[in-house]
């Protein structure tokens, strides 16, 4: 049995997003297919797939074929894990020990005499 990591289509018509699966490479494109490794949403702006890698390179080390599509989904996929994430600077122990900022607690009693002359005026 030859295996074939391709998509299948759901969705409405004009509205397609799709599932990566593994399928037997004879049964047909939205037919019967051994295990969902992950979607593929072109509509979306960012985050357009999630991906099951681990799955995905166990099913390509028993002898599974990618697409031409799913291989470049799980090139991006596998080039966007890889890269770090921006780190967030942590506070210093100054910042950390510093009280509240005194402008929120204006801000609220602004609101509140704003809230107290409606009503008086009302």
């Amino acid at each position: 049995m030859s295996v074939k990591i391709r998509l299948t289509r759901t969705g409405a018509r004009n509205a397609a997003c799709f599932r990566v699966v593994a399928a037997d490479a004879r049964s047909p494109r939205d037919g019967r297919f051994i295990e969902t490794l992950g979607w593929y949403d072109p509509r979306l702006k960012a985050d357009k797939c999630e991906l099951k890698l681990d799955r995905i390179q166990y099913w390509q080390s028993v002898g599974a074929q990618l697409s031409d599509t799913v291989n470049g989904l799980v090139k991006n996929a596998s080039r966007n894990k890889t890269e770090a994430p921006v780190p967030v600077p942590e506070p210093t122990a100054e910042e950390a020990t510093a009280p509240a900022e005194e402008p929120v607690a204006a801000a609220t009693e602004d609101s509140e005499n704003a809230r107290v002359e409606t009503e008086a005026g009302a």
